[in-house]
């Protein structure tokens, strides 16, 4: 019979390896860079551009682009196109060599 007091005391938060911290840094910043591709993307594409009519002004124009960088996190944190998980794996590999 084991007791309680004869089992390993739990490991700290702190030992948990470098290698699962360092993925979870790369992973957001390939997220970052995607949502980064996708904005500008967006921007190409007009997103975010003042109508002709019933144009919001100035205030459209400086923020605008606000709405687009939102809107270009929420897509790559849904899955976007695949780009931060090639990101992703190609810092991998980079970071371990």
């Amino acid at each position: 019979m084991t007791l309680i007091t004869d089992l390993p005391a739990p490991r700290p938060i702190a030992a948990i390896p470098d290698y699962v911290n360092s993925d979870t840094k790369l992973r957001e910043a390939a997220q970052k860079m995607e949502a980064t591709f996708l904005s500008e993307m967006l921007k190409s594409a007009g997103v975010g551009k003042p109508r002709d009519a019933f144009g919001g002004g100035e205030g459209e124009d400086h923020f605008s682009s606000f709405l687009r960088d939102a809107q270009a996190e929420e897509m790559a944190k849904s899955g976007g196109i695949g780009l931060a998980e090639a990101l992703f794996e190609a810092m991998k590999v980079r970071s371990l060599a």
